[in-house]
């Protein structure tokens, strides 16, 4: 028991439910333990007919055996594949396959040599292919998407393993009778080819810069710890080195009832859930843990250094270790990364170094783990610096920490953002349950979690300087991250997997009880948005309301029809205004003022549109707006900052083009709209250097002499409008004529560019016709039947059959803007080896649509259920308006696509293949390295061309 104002409390329900409530809670959430162990977190939430689940288990890599890492991670791809009755056609034959299967890789993990290990392996794939003919690939997937669930997924961390549906209401029986099933036992079928998938995650790790760096850091903070000697994906020997029994052993000792949760936060009955909860899980049996001696690492008492190569900008982390999640040590850790860095609001490490722009960018942020956590400094130093240069600009601020070099307001103002933030959090199902599951995983109750924002507030400037003072020492590690080659890559073979059966017509007698349980009905409330909309006008400009109705947070949206089509250099002039002052503030000095009353501001630049935005506690939202109204109107321009800026945005520019994510993104973009596009069209390097700043700060002058219409987001609109004609002028400037670009045909080119990584991305982009509103409804079955998800009939192929890749999806996007065109993009990433048979089976796949009935049926229910329980509220009740307007609709149109969905049969859906997408030509981006390029299988796809980062970025 803490002793808080939150404060537990024991009750019992009409049918003798002992449950746990806490004393001020506002969400009024429920915590049961059932007889079993199991416990049960339960909170209303009514903002839709649906219900957000988590199951929460607490164990992750950290609980893997030392000889067998990744089993964790893993075991939770496993948990998709259903059991001895979701699944399978004969359980009897099929798990006598399964058994031999499991002994062999017994045999195979055992075996030192290489070449009768490959013989075994070939055995393994012999009888896999026979087990597959009893197999129902990804039928959990089909079960629970025919319950119109969203959000299916799961993820594995050091002490969780997390799996997750949001559903509608009324299905909840049917997704407890699902659930029950699957955690009352694992059944390994497909084992070989999900683990070639699982593979495939790992080589996409490896060309993943960030995990790269941490995967050192946690290494050399925890050097026996599993923290850091255990990673979620393991090592790669053991990945091609499994044992099945070792995971059955697993999910024997740590899948038990007593060992996770039940979280349902959405539109629920308290009675009614746990009886129900209790019905099904509670029957399953409660297990002893098993023991576990724990790992206590020394302490840190010099400074460890580390490098690491990879082609991304270089940068600098270090990293403190602390205690525990919710120990004084980690709170105070916690604090001090926000007064270094609080949200790049006004923290030492935002206004020293990015406001002054003294390194390209840094940050500071603090992790609570269930055993230990560590505190973080990132820095990324610009081209001119060293690293160790970076290093000492981040030690210095630390330094202010450790001396009581920041304002006595600083405190009372993180503690308050630390509350809004949570309040933010909170207000949502997602984020209750998200929140209630960690606290679970972490071992702490509900009582001292609510509690910990009182305990934040108790710790006073003196308590943190006397912290930062102990805890700050040359005792941290620090990862060097240079730009070169990676030489820790590790290429694999192709094992050779032949592709297995998945047999998609068939149904296992779980799958058709489930979908022969009628539920009733959720009606689809369609929203009158001339009803939830209030509207008004001061001066010329209109204002548009919506009530919250769920706490005292507030927003104002100042809407310009005026982006970069308009004017290329709004996006620049919007970025500079961040780094200049008035004559009454510095830059820095307004950073603090808008802090200290806790609004943050916004602006974002689209093609067509500029908003600026403000958010925070609705009694300061008009503080705000005078503070943003000032900072725009009196913006002084400084020349000399306005050099620095340049050479921010130019290296910044630099190491976008070293890195591989953002390389695919303008491969892509070039692929489908060509050298000349929005994505190329931007100031050049000369125009910046010899542009006046003035140039851009008039442009924030007399933005406000521009159109534009408000829209505010809050509690009362009455003393809104009393105030805001105070902060509004009349339009007295017309927004210029956009530029047009042209949207290219897509012809068959393909066009390459080289980067060093272990696998090869290629997508695929056609254009297609003008947007049709009337095909919305085909195109949302379309992608849940063919393109996107774990039962679609790409995932099953690519995935499933053949084990070609981790991802790979196609998807037919609808413009979002009359009179322009729709795309169809396909995407795969696999290993070079793979790529002619991935370039294979995605071109036959396309040529035809398959017909699955009983998909296309599940497909189509799943899409009018996520519809009928989907309910449009907060802001969004506003902003799809605005774009429903780009279509020319002024109502609520899922109310067509529903009813278009319900009509819809597959020989509709066939008819829109063959018009809409089946004539389409592609052209494809491809990024890897150029030797390991299958020419063969690139030039089957088109005209060849090799293009260089200036090609693609415009720069």
């Amino acid at each position: 028991m803490t002793n808080g104002r939150y404060n537990e409390t024991i009750h019992t329900d009409p049918n003798n439910y002992e449950y746990i409530t806490i004393s001020n809670d506002e969400n009024k959430v429920r915590i049961y333990t059932l007889k079993n162990g199991l416990k049960v977190f339960l909170a209303q939430n009514f903002d839709a007919p649906r219900i957000q689940t988590y199951i929460p288990v607490r164990t992750g890599s950290n609980n893997d055996p030392s000889d067998n890492t990744g089993l964790a991670h893993y075991l939770e791809h496993m948990m998709f594949k259903g059991t001895s009755k979701i699944g399978t056609q004969n359980w009897e034959k099929e798990s006598e396959l399964l058994h031999q299967i499991s002994e062999l890789y017994e045999q195979h993990k055992a075996e030192s040599d290489t070449e009768k290990k490959k013989a075994i392996y070939k055995k393994i794939d012999e009888i896999s292919q026979e087990a597959s003919q009893y197999a129902i690939a990804n039928e959990y997937d089909k079960v629970i998407s025919s319950l119109g669930a969203t959000g299916t997924n799961a993820h594995t961390w050091f002490d969780e393993t997390v799996y997750k549906n949001n559903i509608p209401n009324n299905e909840l029986e049917k997704w407890l009778k699902v659930e029950k099933e699957r955690f009352s036992e694992i059944v390994l079928r497909l084992f070989h080819t999900e683990l070639e998938s699982v593979y495939e995650e790992f080589n996409r790790a490896q060309d993943n810069d960030s995990r790269l760096v941490n995967y050192e850091l946690m290494d050399a903070l925890f050097p026996t710890h599993p923290n850091g000697q255990q990673t979620t994906l393991g090592k790669p020997e053991h990945l091609k080195n499994p044992s099945m029994k070792a995971i059955h052993k697993y999910f024997d000792e740590y899948y038990v009832p007593n060992n996770y949760a039940v979280v349902l936060v959405g539109d629920l009955d308290f009675e009614e859930t746990i009886q129900l909860v209790d019905q099904y899980f509670g029957v399953i049996p409660y297990r002893e843990l098993p023991k576990k001696t724990p790992v206590t690492e020394k302490p840190i008492t010099e400074i460890v250094k580390r490098t690491v190569k990879s082609p991304t900008t270089p940068r600098v982390q270090l990293a403190w270790r602390t205690e525990s999640y919710g120990t004084r040590e980690s709170m105070l850790a916690d604090i001090v990364a926000n007064i270094l860095s609080n949200r790049g609001e006004a923290g030492l490490m935002d206004l020293n170094i990015n406001q002054t722009q003294k390194l390209l960018w840094g940050q500071a942020f603090s992790v609570g783990l269930k055993q230990y956590g560590y505190f973080s400094i990132v820095a990324v130093p610009k081209e001119t610096q060293t690293l160790d240069e970076a290093k000492e600009l981040v030690l210095e601020q630390i330094e202010l920490v450790k001396k009581g070099d920041f304002p006595d307001w600083m405190l009372p103002a993180i503690i308050n953002d630390f509350k809004l933030q949570r309040m933010k959090t909170l207000e949502t199902a997602d984020g209750l349950a998200t929140n209630l599951y960690d606290t679970y995983i972490k071992g702490r109750t509900w009582e001292e979690e609510l509690n910990e924002m009182d305990e934040y507030a108790g710790f006073t400037k003196e308590d943190v300087v006397a912290f930062a003072n102990e805890f700050f020492k040359e005792n941290y590690v620090i990862v060097y991250k240079e730009k070169g080659i990676n030489d820790r890559l590790i290429r694999v073979e192709n094992p050779g997997i032949t592709p297995v059966k998945i047999n998609r017509e068939a149904q296992s007698e779980f799958l058709q009880q489930i979908l022969a349980e009628k539920t009733e009905d959720i009606t689809p409330e369609f929203i009158d948005y001339q009803k939830k909309i209030k509207t008004d006008v001061v001066k010329d400009k209109k204002l548009s309301f919506v009530k919250n109705k769920y706490n005292d947070i507030a927003q104002v949206h100042f809407i310009f029809p005026l982006g970069s089509d308009h004017d290329r250099d709004l996006g620049i002039s919007t970025q500079i205004l961040q780094y200049l002052g008035t004559d009454q503030f510095s830059p820095e000095d307004l950073k603090k003022e808008f802090f200290k009353i806790g609004v943050s501001n916004d602006f974002k630049t689209t093609n067509d549109q500029l908003l600026v935005s403000l958010s925070g506690l609705e009694e300061n939202i008009e503080k705000g707006i005078k503070l943003l109204q000032h900072w725009m109107y009196e913006v002084k321009p400084d020349q000399e900052i306005y050099g620095q800026f340049v050479e921010t945005i130019l290296e910044n520019r630099a190491a976008v083009k070293k890195d591989k994510g953002r390389i695919m993104s303008a491969l892509t973009n070039y692929a489908k709209l060509g050298e000349s596009s929005r994505f190329t069209n931007i100031i050049s390097k000369e125009e910046l250097e010899n542009t006046n700043v003035e140039v851009f700060t008039d442009r924030m002058k007399n933005l406000f002499k521009f159109p534009y219409q408000i829209f505010f987001y809050g509690k009362d609109f009455e003393r809104f409008i009393a105030y805001i004609g105070k902060y509004t002028e009349n339009e007295s400037l017309s927004v210029p004529e956009p530029k047009q670009y042209p949207e290219q045909e897509t012809i068959g080119n393909v066009y390459f560019t080289n980067y060093d990584m272990v696998q090869m991305e290629m997508s695929k982009v056609g254009k297609g016709h003008s947007v049709n509103i009337g095909n919305f409804g085909k195109i949302n079955v379309f992608n849940e039947y063919f393109g996107r998800g774990l039962s679609s009939i790409v995932f099953q192929e690519i995935r499933e059959s053949k084990s070609l890749a981790y991802s790979a999806y196609v998807s037919y996007s609808a413009n979002s803007e009359l009179n322009h065109p729709d795309y169809i993009t396909t995407y795969i990433g696999t290993q070079p080896d793979k790529l002619q048979i991935a370039v294979d089976t995605m071109t036959e796949l396309m040529s035809e649509l398959p017909e699955v009935q009983s998909q296309f049926e599940n497909a189509r229910n799943a899409a009018l259920k996520q519809i009928a329980s989907t309910r449009i509220t907060r802001t969004n009740i506003f902003f799809n308006t605005l774009r429903l307007k780009k279509l020319n609709i002024h109502y609520d149109f899922r109310k067509d696509i529903y009813q278009q969905i319900q009509s819809l049969n597959f020989d509709d859906l066939k008819q829109f293949y063959n018009t809409e997408i089946k004539p389409i030509h592609f052209n494809t981006a491809i990024i890897g390295k150029k030797e390991n390029l299958n020419r063969e299988a690139v030039d089957q796809m088109g005209t060849f061309k090799e293009v260089s980062l200036k090609d693609i970025f415009g720069h």
